[in-house]
């Protein structure tokens, strides 16, 4: 069995983030392909917050390790504050100096054929970069979304930063990949040289939990008289999943009669921001309609996709080139989604891919104020479109892993012939 060495933040005990989902799912189904992972992740301290309910989802035997790794925010400030330097390129900078001492001793004890770092914690690829350079070990560098972007990091060193570490994963990783099409596209043009080595591995949903998550779900039919409940369940960053022009959609709604908090009730599921969304909801005159609800383990998480009437996804114009994560879960859920997300970006592509018309720009109250009402009366109808079954098929985690272990194989042959070639020159 070849191996891998995976370098990730986010894996369990991490509690509040999907994007501990993609680490862990792969590291649940590679060995099935024939690679044995091996983990190299931060130590429980660095997290906010966290949780054992995905721990037992570590298969048995997995190689973990985990390196000493302080949050800048709340372990080294002095007064609340801290030096700018202390958190670039990310309030993790610390994991690096202890998880390049464990990498290397994990590449002389296990001898990996594959390094594979994910962002977004940009240290993860600091520390594939060093590994990498000290080995020769082929590198594969998982940005999931694009890393420096215009006026992102907010301050200029920090993005400077970032573009030095994608500037290096585009000069020296084997692959770089990424989970929508439009990301892939933005890097192959902003690196060029690289564009052959830059591919698109989406995410997805993890079938055996929606197994487990659906011996508990209970949904019902839509009950006269009742609020429908359409759910978001995650983050909302307050830039990237601004809801203000929802809310002002609301308020045009109720006031012009078409739509109470009788009608609907949108339950915000661990938005993280919660005291935005209260403040911004009490500003519109909507409190009524919103409901707060905090995190939940995962396949709760999942079973209460499955029971609510509706699902909502959110992403502005500014992140046209990423896909929320969550939206794979979303469809595997089967229930009705609406998307207030730009008609042009990838989020609204995979949403009609999936047969799925409800869509509307989060940037715009009109188009909300004109789509919401008609989404609402088709569920109320029994009319409401649900995901297509291909589109579902397609996007299951296990599927995904396949298409990285075809990856990991074309780079585990090259590394082999290379070495070959290297042995044969030295008359070995």
């Amino acid at each position: 069995m070849k191996r891998i060495l995976m370098i990730a933040y986010h894996f369990p005990p991490l509690a509040g983030s999907s994007g501990i989902q993609r680490s862990l799912r792969f590291v649940q189904h590679l060995p099935a392909l024939g690679w044995q992972p091996l983990v190299l992740t931060a130590s429980p301290q660095a997290y906010e917050q966290t949780s054992d309910d995905l721990l037992a989802d570590v298969p048995a035997g997995t190689v973990v390790r985990r390196a000493f790794a302080l949050d800048t925010a709340r372990h080294l400030t002095l007064k609340g504050r801290y030096m700018g330097w202390m958190a670039r390129p990310d309030r993790w900078v610390s994991w690096k100096f202890d998880a390049i001492r464990q990498g290397r001793r994990m590449i002389e004890e296990f001898k990996p054929d594959v390094i594979w770092s994910t962002y977004p914690i940009a240290t993860a690829h600091v520390i594939a970069a060093a590994l990498h350079r000290h080995s020769g070990i082929p590198w594969v560098a998982d940005f999931r979304d694009p890393m420096a972007q215009e006026g992102y990091p907010a301050d200029p060193v920090t993005r400077q930063s970032f573009i030095r570490i994608e500037t290096d994963a585009a000069a020296y990783a084997a692959r770089c990949v990424f989970t929508t099409p439009g990301a892939a596209q933005d890097y192959r043009e902003r690196y060029p040289a690289a564009a052959n080595r830059m591919v698109v591995l989406e995410n997805g949903y993890d079938e055996e939990s929606f197994v487990v998550a659906e011996q508990s779900a209970t949904y019902h039919a839509p009950l006269p008289g009742k609020p429908l409940v359409l759910l978001h369940s995650g983050i909302v960053y307050p830039s990237e999943r601004d809801p203000t022009q929802l809310f002002v959609a609301l308020r045009r709604l109720q006031d012009a009669g078409n739509i109470s908090s009788d009608d609907l009730r949108i339950r915000f599921r661990a938005s993280v921001h919660d005291e935005l969304l209260q403040s911004l909801a009490a500003k519109h005159g909507v409190q009524d309609f919103v409901e707060l609800c905090p995190s939940i383990p995962y396949r709760d998480a999942l079973a209460e996709m499955l029971s609510v009437d509706a699902l909502l996804v959110m992403q502005a114009s500014n992140c046209n080139a990423q896909i929320p994560a969550k939206i794979y879960e979303y469809l595997r859920a089967g229930r009705p989604i609406i998307g207030l997300t730009d008609p042009m970006g990838d989020t609204a592509g995979v949403l009609r891919g999936a047969g799925l018309d409800a869509i509307a720009s989060l940037d715009s109250a009109d188009d909300i104020a004109a789509l919401l009402p008609k989404f609402v009366a088709a569920i109320r109808a029994g009319k409401g479109l649900l995901p297509g079954v291909d589109a579902v098929k397609a996007a299951s985690r296990a599927g995904r892993a396949e298409a990285l272990s075809l990856l990991l194989a074309a780079l585990a042959l090259s590394k082999s012939s290379f070495s070959r070639v290297c042995f044969k020159s030295l008359g070995l």
